[in-house]
């Protein structure tokens, strides 16, 4: 079963003024258009999530078996205020060659554009990226069994492909507040410029409370310290290793990669190529979807 996007979420809402924004704003980022989403009534909830299996074993005749039971534990998972804000001196817009509501909507369009970036990097980096906004792929992952190092050294020039798998047990987005995506009115007020003198301006904003779900370990998947230093680039082996720690049954549903890294798998292809000739552009490794992202940095820090 395919699961709704936020862009789906926007147009059952009927949030018509935020549609054509959203869906022009989404497409360079494939964490909004390939992860699902889901909506909450309020600004949180808890699931329960399963942390180890019961134990089972066989039995001799006339002999009993003892109980035993699987653990559990709560998780909450909450959604944040993502509320940009965007003004434009009336002045500047009424003189627009073709109109305030144009030069309005070209604003509107940027900051759209800002946000869905920032919810993007929130995705991998989450409090890392902005204290005020939810947890990441970095703090959800399970850093010692779903994890392949690649071993790079120098400082500040890492990066990371994760291996994802999507689905209401798996990693989704939350959206609060009945999935809420709220483009308000456009209104003129006075607003002060940087020595505190006021003028008119037009003002727009956009209110949404977004979250993230990851509700297995097993649903990510991270190879860390990629670099530009000779030999720790990405690779098919480095893929490989990265796909067996999966559980079988278990199998992700992309590879969310830098374009640094995806030039590097590029290279590594090249060089065992028979025939000599580059190798396109990997769109695929060992059947999983490649989708380049620059939500993904090449400046991580090796630490992280």
């Amino acid at each position: 079963m395919t699961m709704p996007t936020l862009l789906d979420i926007a147009k059952a809402n009927g949030s018509d003024g935020v549609v054509g924004l959203i869906d022009e704003a989404t497409k360079a980022h494939p964490e909004l258009t390939l992860a699902p989403a889901r909506t909450i009534k309020g600004l949180n909830y808890k699931t329960l999530v399963r942390t180890a299996n019961p134990t089972v074993g066989f039995r001799n005749a006339n002999e009993g078996t003892a109980a035993t039971k699987g653990t559990y534990e709560n998780r909450l998972f909450e959604t944040y205020i993502l509320n940009p804000r965007w003004e434009c001196d009336k002045a500047v817009a009424d003189r627009y060659e073709d109109g305030p509501e144009a030069y309005i909507a070209l604003e509107a369009s940027a900051i759209l554009e800002a946000a869905m970036q920032t919810l993007a990097t929130q995705f991998y980096y989450g409090t890392g990226a902005d204290a005020k906004g939810f947890p990441g792929l970095v703090a959800a992952y399970d850093a010692t069994n779903m994890v392949v190092d690649a071993g790079g050294t120098t400082a500040g020039t890492g990066s990371s492909v994760w291996a994802l798998r999507f689905g209401p047990k798996h990693v989704t987005w939350v959206y609060g507040n009945n999935g809420s995506l709220e483009l308000s009115d456009v209104a003129e007020q006075r607003i002060l410029d940087g020595s505190g003198n006021p003028f008119t301006a037009y003002v727009q904003e956009l209110l949404a409370y977004p979250g993230l779900q990851v509700a297995s370990r097993y649903s990510i998947g991270r190879i860390k310290k990629l670099t530009a230093d000779s030999g720790k680039g990405l690779t098919d082996d480095l893929v490989a290793e990265l796909l067996s720690k999966f559980p079988v049954g278990v199998r992700p549903d992309v590879l969310l990669m830098s374009r640094r890294s995806l030039r590097q798998l590029q290279d590594s292809r090249t060089a065992t190529n028979a025939t000599g000739a580059p190798a396109p552009f990997p769109t695929e490794a060992f059947g999983v979807p490649i989708a380049p992202t620059d939500a993904v940095t090449d400046t991580e820090a090796l630490t992280l």
